[in-house]
């Protein structure tokens, strides 16, 4: 055999090689999670398991890394058909991703066949005692004690003044910084309101530092629980390290001053976590309300502060749409009674466009684009089977940019919702069933109070309209949104609005 003859023959062994080595590897996650299941595993939907361990965590990620994070399902799609419920491996675990209304719906409000089922690196981080880590019954009681105060109507209507008054001052200061990086500065505003509620007077220096670490702490939620130096989660579990000190500092400060004055009025959602008794006697001990507040006060600030600014950005990229919602919230208060300063819940119920604008901001955005749950028993849904143990991921994203659903889904449209009552499992910003966001309507509120004084006195000037969008943890502008708040011409609204 001459030497050509020989490097051929190398070559074609090499890749046969490398082709059983590929085929071996791609069979690792087969054996480990299907074959077990015996006859279950041919009613099995459609789909990849990946490789060994990572699963289709690369793809994922590298989808998400992109300009096109969307690539990830698009490719289940092209290879395995629209059937809207695919298997993979995902956090280590062996998942079924389910991207149709109906299958959605299923999964989020059957709380007899799946539980949350969230990655360990989700649970460890935002806490084993939060509402994504306890059973249903404890869910249920820590949910009916919270929802009041976060979500009611009375505690919204007194939420108000503050909100407003914080979002007045923090407007004007912007306008006064030159270039600001607007989103961090929508989340320091929206993490002083969700502070004030849980904790009520807790100093300016303390509310930067949970801020500071909260930021670390997102950047490992959605990572691969892996803990070493250089990677996200390992940082992200130093900076839980550092929120469970503050808030055990904070909680051991609260219950000394309660033993001082036995009689001191109950101001906020601390004095309720220690106040709660269940029916057999039992209290909530630090762990329980640190974690429970770590989840809130997460929760409770991100949303709001980033889909304030994406409904801010569409505003200003489509001018009518501005000039529409501003006469909107222009008309408000001018049918405002005399003597009266600033907004109501009432004049808030009345924003029915600017409430468009909300939704189809969160729509786009979809600011939770995953849900986790677990199959607690081997379910059926659209014909193909959810062995028991296996993680379910309700994929919002998928359905929010539904071609089907929402015509041109990635163009923002609020006159689309005109007359529009989404179907059940099309529109699910906040989730759906007894594991619904527990502060919805304080996020809405929230945003809804700063776009009103946004759109009366003030535009925003970017300053670089084309940076490159990154899409973990959340949606936004590499640059955090760079850019200028600036006021408008002065005008009686200013002079009305002003407390």
């Amino acid at each position: 055999m001459d030497y050509l003859g020989f490097i051929s023959v190398l070559l074609v062994a090499i890749f046969g090689v490398f082709l059983v080595l590929k085929f071996l590897l791609r069979s690792v996650n087969w054996w480990l999670f299907e074959a077990k299941l015996g006859d279950k595993r041919f009613s099995l939907p459609p789909g990849d398991l990946g490789w060994p361990v990572i699963g289709n965590m690369w793809s994922f990620l590298r989808a998400f890394k992109s300009s096109n994070p969307d690539s990830f399902i698009s490719t289940f799609v092209t290879r395995f058909g629209p059937v809207g419920i695919y298997k993979t491996v995902m956090f280590g675990n062996p998942s079924i991703i389910v991207t149709t209304p109906e299958g959605c719906r299923r999964v989020l409000t059957d709380d007899e066949a799946f539980m949350p089922g969230w990655p360990i690196s989700t649970v460890e981080l935002i806490g084993r005692k939060s509402f994504i880590g306890i059973s249903y019954e404890e869910h249920k009681r820590l949910r009916k004690l919270t929802a009041a105060p976060v979500n009611g109507h009375e505690a919204l209507s007194i939420y108000v003044k503050y909100i407003e008054d914080n979002v007045i001052l923090a407007l004007d200061k912007w306008a006064n910084m030159g270039q600001i990086e607007f989103l961090t500065q929508l989340r320091k505003l929206t993490f002083r309101i969700i502070m004030h509620i849980f904790l009520s007077s807790e100093s300016e220096q303390a509310r930067e530092a949970l801020e500071r670490e909260y930021t670390t702490l997102n950047h490992g939620v959605r990572a691969m629980a892996i803990n070493i130096p250089g990677f996200a989660y390992h940082s992200a579990l130093k900076a839980r390290k550092k929120l469970v000190a503050i808030f055990q500092s904070v909680v051991t400060a609260r219950r000394a001053q309660r033993m001082e004055n036995a009689t001191v009025q109950k101001k906020d959602m601390m004095d309720a976590l220690m106040d709660v008794v269940d029916d057999k006697g039992r209290r909530l001990d630090d762990e329980d309300i640190i974690d429970i507040l770590i989840m809130y006060l997460n929760a409770g600030h991100e949303s709001s502060g980033h889909v304030s600014m994406w409904a801010t950005l569409f505003l200003q990229n489509h001018p009518e749409v501005f000039q529409k919602a501003k006469a909107e919230q222009e008309a408000i208060v001018k049918n405002r009674p005399p003597g009266q300063v600033g907004l109501t819940l009432k004049e808030i119920r009345q924003m029915d466009y600017l409430s468009k604008v909300i939704d189809e901001t969160l729509r786009i955005v979809t600011f939770s684009f995953v849900v986790f749950r677990e199959a607690m028993k081997d379910i059926n849904i659209s014909g193909y089977t959810i062995p028991k143990g296996w993680k379910v991921l309700t994929w919002f994203r998928d359905i929010h940019l539904d071609p089907e659903l929402y015509p041109q889904p990635k163009k923002f449209d609020p006159d689309r919702w005109d007359g529009l009552i989404a179907k059940a499992g099309t529109f699910l910003p906040f989730g759906a069933g007894s594991r619904l966001c527990p502060g919805n309507d304080l996020a809405k509120l929230e945003i809804s109070i700063f776009l009103h004084y946004f759109l009366l006195n003030y535009e925003f000037e970017r300053q670089n309209p084309s940076c490159p969008i990154i899409y973990l943890p959340h949606q936004r502008p590499k640059d955090n949104c760079l850019g200028r708040i600036k006021r408008i011409s002065p005008s009686k609204f200013v002079q009305e609005e002003k407390h």
